[in-house]
C-alpha cells in the first residue's frame, strides 16, 4: 500500500456515485518554478477524487510562500468548498492564479486544511524523490499490467489486415479497455506514416504515433507505440497498438472485439 494513513472514500450526498479520497504520501515531492524550488515536501497529501486527476497538496510551510501573491479570484467546488487563489512569481515568470487552497474546506476534504496546490502545467518540473515525474501524479491505486500472450490478434482497418500477431502482449490498465500491443515485425509497417503527434503517460512514458495510409486514404494517429517506456512498463517497448475506438477492427482468436467507449472515441477519419 502506498500511503502511510489511507482515509476512507467518502460519497457525497448530494452525488452518490462521486467520491473524495485524501492520503499522506510517503514521497518527497516538488516543485520546480522560475529556476526556483517552490514547493518540497516529505508531507504531501494526495487528493483522488472520482472523474479527476490525482492532485497533490502541500503543507503550507512546505511551501516558498515569498514566491506567491494573493489574488481576489476565487471559485466553488460542491465537494471540497471555496477555493482561494495565488499568483506565483519567480525571476521573470508569472502563473497567475496557478496556486489554491480551501481555507474552510467541506467536511469530505477537511484532510486539506492548510495545504496548498499549484496547477500542473503552469509549473516548470514536478519530482517524486530524485525522478521527475510528467502529466499528473501517479494515482498508488492504478495497476498496468502487460503480459505476453498467445492469443490471435488480428487488426484490420478498411479492409486491409494492417496487423496479424499470436504473441501480442495485453496491457490491463486500471479503468481503461484492453489493449492489444503488437511487434513491429508483425504489422505491416508500409501501410503505417510516422505522425508529428506526441503525448506522455505517466504511467508508460513518452507515446510516438503513426497513421495508417490504405490505399491514397490516411487514417491519422490510429496508432501508438512506447519507444522509450519508463523503467516500470518495459514489456512493451517498440511494440505498436491500434486506437480501436477509432475505427480499427480488432479480432481476438477470431472473434470480432466491440470497440470501447472512451474519451479518445471519434469516428474513423480519413483524407
Amino acid at each position: 500500500m502506498e500511503s502511510n494513513v489511507i482515509q476512507q472514500r467518502v460519497p457525497i450526498n448530494s452525488d452518490p456515485g462521486h467520491w473524495v479520497h485524501v492520503s499522506d504520501s510517503p514521497r518527497n515531492v516538488r516543485v520546480i518554478f522560475g529556476g526556483e524550488t517552490i514547493a518540497d515536501s516529505k508531507n504531501a497529501k494526495l487528493l483522488r477524487e472520482s472523474s479527476v486527476l490525482p492532485v497533490y497538496y502541500f503543507p503550507k510551510q512546505d511551501i516558498h510562500s515569498d514566491l506567491l501573491a494573493p489574488t481576489s479570484h476565487t471559485t466553488t467546488c460542491p465537494y471540497k468548498g471555496e477555493a482561494t487563489y495565488w499568483t506565483a512569481r519567480s525571476g521573470d515568470k508569472i502563473a497567475e492564479n496557478a496556486v489554491w487552497s480551501y481555507m474552510n474546506p467541506l467536511s469530505e476534504a477537511a484532510a486539506l486544511k492548510d495545504h496548498l496546490a499549484f496547477e500542473w502545467n503552469k509549473m516548470d518540473k514536478w519530482f517524486e524523490e530524485d525522478e521527475e515525474i510528467f502529466v499528473h501524479p501517479r494515482d498508488p491505486f492504478k495497476r498496468v499490467d502487460a503480459l505476453p500472450s498467445k492469443r490471435h490478434i488480428r487488426v484490420v482497418i478498411d479492409g486491409k489486415t494492417v496487423a496479424d500477431t499470436h504473441r501480442p502482449h495485453l496491457v490491463f490498465e486500471t479503468n481503461h479497455p484492453v489493449r492489444y500491443y503488437i511487434p513491429q515485425e508483425d504489422v505491416r509497417m508500409d501501410y503505417l506514416v510516422p505522425s508529428a503527434t506526441k503525448s506522455r503517460c505517466p504511467y508508460k512514458g513518452p507515446a510516438s504515433y503513426w497513421s495508417a495510409k490504405i490505399g491514397d486514404q490516411v487514417f491519422e494517429d490510429m496508432i501508438w507505440g512506447y519507444m522509450a517506456p519508463i523503467p516500470e512498463c518495459p514489456k512493451i517497448k517498440g511494440l505498436l497498438c491500434f486506437f480501436h475506438e477509432r475505427g480499427a477492427e480488432i479480432f481476438v482468436d477470431g472473434e470480432k472485439i466491440p470497440a470501447p467507449k472512451t474519451k479518445w472515441a471519434r469516428a474513423l477519419k480519413a483524407k
